[in-house]
């Protein structure tokens, strides 16, 4: 690939990836960013995964690894407060604290409060032609994706802790 020199941003954190995925033999470079589903989707979540966009770029013009880029949703969050936008707030005010996965949707269009938000953050994200995967907390812990992870904090307490 062709070396570019840059100052900008984007071009500086790819650079640091390249170095750290080459120094561990990385042959595939996974991209996150994340939000969580306590309302609805709006310029501060685009801009999430737009600035890891603009990473992914400048990593894919200094580097031929694969990338991929996987939006996460927090959706196992519990809620705080009654978001002001939203329809049937009593009836959200009743689910206060419980994982936003647990709690019905306002708009009684899909099963939950998070299957709605992030329904239309997918839709928001496509509409742009973000090329990525879509990952829940809630369909990882109930999958058992993250059972290992778990696991190794459990086995690893004491270190932790000290």
């Amino acid at each position: 690939m062709e070396e570019i020199n840059s100052n900008l941003w984007p071009f500086i954190e790819a650079k640091k990836l390249l170095k750290r995925l080459n120094e561990k033999g990385k042959k595939e470079c996974i991209f996150q960013t994340g939000y969580g589903p306590s309302g609805l989707p709006h310029i501060g979540t685009f801009g999430e995964v737009l600035r890891t966009s603009m990473v992914i770029k400048a990593f894919k013009s200094i580097s031929d690894i694969p990338i991929k880029l996987f939006v996460f949703s927090d959706d196992m969050d519990g809620l705080r407060k009654v978001p002001q936008n939203i329809p049937n707030p009593k009836m959200i005010e009743e689910h206060l604290e419980k994982p936003l996965s647990s709690i019905p949707d306002p708009f009684e269009i899909f099963g939950s409060f998070s299957e709605y938000n992030n329904n239309k953050l997918v839709k928001f994200l496509e509409r742009f032609e973000f090329n990525f995967e879509f990952k829940s907390s809630t369909k990882y812990y109930k999958d058992g994706k993250f059972n290992s992870g778990l696991e190794a904090i459990f086995d690893n307490y004491e270190k932790i802790i000290n």
